[in-house]
């Protein structure tokens, strides 16, 4: 079974899903502004994903990333912390197989979980 973590008014994301549901796979959607992921999660994601620095997937566009001051934070706890307390700031979709996960920019970088 695959999760994205997914924002139904991203267009990207729209588009991933489509593609997951396309492949006939089992999807299981989490809607993560609304079910939003704990800390153990994001670090969880994280090691899924592959990265060592939280920042390779927040959203550094976002006014709650400037209003926090978050560009001068160099700790990955507290990175991680207001990635927990502002889900906003998640980089989506992202997408797993439970062993393994991919940000869905552009849609079809998720196919090798196919």
């Amino acid at each position: 079974m695959l999760t994205i973590w997914h924002n139904p008014r991203c267009t990207k994301s729209r588009q991933t899903l489509a593609l997951l549901e396309e492949s006939g796979k089992e999807v299981d959607v989490r809607l993560y502004l609304k079910d939003t992921p704990s800390e153990y999660d994001i670090k969880d994601m994280m090691d899924l994903l592959g990265f060592d620095d939280p920042r390779a997937f927040m959203r550094k566009g976002e006014a709650i990333y400037k209003d926090e001051g978050l560009k001068g934070v160099t700790d990955p706890k507290k990175l991680i912390e207001m990635m927990a307390r502002f889900p906003i700031l998640i980089e989506r979709p992202i997408v797993t197989d439970g062993r393994r996960a991919i940000i869905g920019r552009p849609p079809e970088a998720v196919k090798p979980l196919l």
